[in-house]
């Protein structure tokens, strides 16, 4: 069976992969172009948290039904369906006027995109089994540092040849590239993801039947052990709330980093031309790239460690990095103290997702996952406006810095508490020992 989760992974992941990377370059690109909306619509750090996190609204209110929806059509079909909407949107972000027009285009962009994370979480426990699931969460959430390494040099690029390949400003060349992009990726995954081991034409008969036994034991023993099965017990757990607010506070440590980096490297470096716009941008994909061999050294760890120990422990870097970030004035050191802080926050989002699918099954992990990936997002709009908001108060990005490394904390006394609860009490007896629980590679 190895070689048979090593095909699976080579299949599935780079393709939904391809949709995540797409996911958060559209997310974070407003950050790219932070100075450049400055000068061209006149908007300010406040304006732009809010802007960002606008984005959030429709995300949510429909992230719940989106993934309800996509249970019912099938990932192939439905993960396209978002990726091809929210492409034609991005691409009408490029002719916007006003801040009320960029408002009105990140809200659109929220309802297009809404269900997509959520959605390929679930769709891995339709393919991996919870032994496999430990690297392939790895392996995939990679694609949100990837995301910073590929968004940085395209928005750059954009930022510097934009106006002389398309006639238009560089920001708005870069909102038009990444919609294009983005609907030519969906048509690649209507074309080859299959919604369920049984429809790939890649694995053989013999494959496609111990993958489905695989994952049939392993839901008969979930429920064995209480694990939740109806939508109904998943809005309604204590749980599974409590598992939200824990991931709320990770993902509060991404998005106004994501947002924000840019433009404090660049208040750093007290510089205001476009070079040292392009600089800027170029430099804050570099945790990324530092963030990609933290989560691949910590998998391999986390493997043999219990979910909330690997969870918690890179939680713990998020905030220490943020809080070195705050006591210094160098530039290298600014950038050594966020790759510390990125790498952790990266690190952690995987391994949380490893305890969400143990205690729930069937329509309890479409809405469950779901009502945790909604209630974290609306970090993703307080974080960024609340970071806005404190540095046009105060004028730098200090208080805002010690105010997200505060929920980072926050969030791992949950995450210590609720989540050991959680996981204790859906301990499960171990599978049979054989080849095929044995990891790829």
């Amino acid at each position: 069976m190895r070689r048979v989760w090593r095909k699976v992974g080579v299949r599935i992941i780079p393709l939904i992969g391809l949709a995540y990377v797409m996911s958060y370059i559209d997310r974070a690109n407003l950050g790219y172009v932070a100075r450049s909306l400055n000068k061209s619509l006149g908007i300010t750090a406040g304006q732009l948290g809010l802007a960002s996190g606008l984005f959030f609204i429709g995300y949510i209110l429909v992230e719940i039904p989106s993934n309800m929806l996509l249970r019912r059509f099938g990932a192939r079909k439905w993960i396209t369906r978002i990726l091809v909407s929210w492409g034609l949107v991005t691409m009408g972000t490029a002719a916007v006027q006003s801040v009320a027009q960029l408002y009105v285009m990140r809200v659109l962009l929220g309802f297009a995109e809404a269900g997509l994370a959520a959605g390929i979480l679930l769709y891995m426990t339709f393919w991996f089994p919870r032994r496999q699931r430990a690297w392939a969460m790895s392996i995939f959430f990679i694609m949100i540092p990837l995301s910073g390494i590929v968004g940085s040099p395209l928005a750059a690029a954009m930022l510097s040849w934009g106006e002389q390949l398309t006639g238009y400003a560089g920001w708005r060349s870069l909102f038009f590239t990444e919609g294009l992009v983005t609907i030519l990726s969906g048509t690649l995954i209507y074309g080859l993801l299959p919604d369920r081991p049984a429809d790939a034409k890649w694995l053989t008969p013999q494959e496609k039947d111990a993958i489905q036994r695989r994952l049939t034991l392993e839901t008969a023993q979930q429920n064995a052990h209480g694990a939740l099965t109806g939508m109904r017990q998943a809005l309604s757990s204590g749980r599974v709330w409590m598992l939200s607010l824990a991931f709320f506070a990770i993902v509060f440590g991404l998005y106004p980093i994501a947002f924000f980096l840019p433009t404090m490297i660049s208040a750093l470096t007290g510089n205001a031309s476009t070079t040292s716009d392009v600089s800027s941008v170029l430099l804050a994909g570099i945790p990324s790239a530092i963030a990609i061999v933290a989560m691949l050294a910590w998998a391999r760890v986390a493997a043999r460690r219990s979910v909330v120990f690997s969870t918690a422990v890179p939680l713990a870097f998020g905030a220490v990095g943020l809080l070195l970030a705050t006591f210094t004035h160098d530039d290298v050191l600014f950038i050594g103290a966020f790759c510390v802080s990125v790498s952790g926050v990266f690190t952690a989002m995987p391994q949380f997702w490893r305890l969400p699918p143990l205690c729930l099954t069937g329509a309890a992990a479409a809405s469950g996952i779901a009502l945790i990936n909604s209630v974290s997002n609306v970090s993703g709009f307080i974080g960024p406006y609340m970071t806005g908001a404190i540095a046009d108060a105060t004028g730098d990005f200090t208080y805002a810095l010690l105010a997200i490394a505060l929920m980072l904390a926050a969030g791992l006394v949950i995450l210590l508490t609720a989540g050991r609860k959680a996981e204790q009490s859906t301990a499960q007896d171990p599978l049979p020992q054989s080849h095929d629980t044995e990891k790829i590679g």
